[in-house]
């Protein structure tokens, strides 16, 4: 577990190689499923919370869809991308594909995280601000999700824990093993740690072992800091009513 680790690219040597490739693609592949999913989870929260009427027989579907798809196992969503983004809509085996597919695995967690926070801001608050004048969406942009940041921000960086730790779907969307250079783009070819560690690992050298128990070593880490700062975010900036 030394630098060379993080600077160096795969090899078929074990003195030589190294994991930087997989945590470029990691960066590029959580940090494009968070511009994905985290707009569009707190968006749909919105308008769930605030806006749907639950006497709908349309929402209640979509709300018991969302609650079912946050449990349905990894492995469907990577069947799901192959079949339909990868070979559907065509788009290969590169860092687009596999975003979307991650993005598609962690929306419900957003989701279902983002509704619990907004639930939680007081309902006094919307009525103060509506009596005051304010119009409904003035009331939930000034008051309501100020309050609730803080929990939808817990809540996306532990779904995003999530998926910088999934190799399953990625394996078979077609996540390649052996990458010897970064990511340029949404086109290019990737790898991830996960990936990286899953090959590694197989490999019969010892040496390739011990290198998947560093890169093991480095993916803890980044999942522990995630996990430390949306505890430091909930216990800093939660409001308690």
């Amino acid at each position: 577990l030394n630098m060379d680790l993080l600077t160096r690219f795969p090899s078929g040597r074990p003195a030589l190689a190294g994991a930087q490739s997989a945590i470029m693609g990691t960066i590029w592949v959580v940090g494009l499923c968070a511009v994905f999913t985290i707009p569009v989870g707190v968006g749909a929260a919105i308008y769930l919370e605030e806006y749907a009427n639950p006497d709908r027989w349309y929402n209640r579907l979509v709300e018991v869809n969302i609650q079912n798809l946050a449990a349905v196992p990894s492995i469907v969503y990577g069947i799901l991308g192959l079949g339909f983004l990868v070979r559907g809509i065509g788009l290969g085996q590169v860092v687009l594909a596999a975003a979307l597919t991650l993005s598609l695995l962690v929306l419900p967690i957003v989701i279902i995280a983002s509704r619990q926070a907004i639930r939680a801001v007081p309902n006094s608050i919307r009525l103060g601000s509506l009596a005051l004048g304010a119009t409904q969406w003035q009331t939930i942009r000034r008051q309501v999700m100020p309050s609730a940041v803080p929990g939808i921000a817990t809540g996306s960086i532990l779904a995003l824990s999530r998926a910088i730790g999934e190799a399953a779907p990625l394996i078979l969307l077609g996540g390649l093993t052996f990458v010897t250079f970064n990511p340029k783009g949404l086109d290019s070819p990737f790898t991830v740690l996960p990936i990286q560690i899953f090959n590694w690992i197989s490999r019969p050298q010892d040496e390739f072992r011990v290198l998947a128990a560093a890169a093991i070593v480095v993916l803890l880490v980044i999942l522990l800091v995630m996990n430390s700062a949306a505890i430091l975010i909930r216990s800093r900036f939660q409001r308690k009513w």
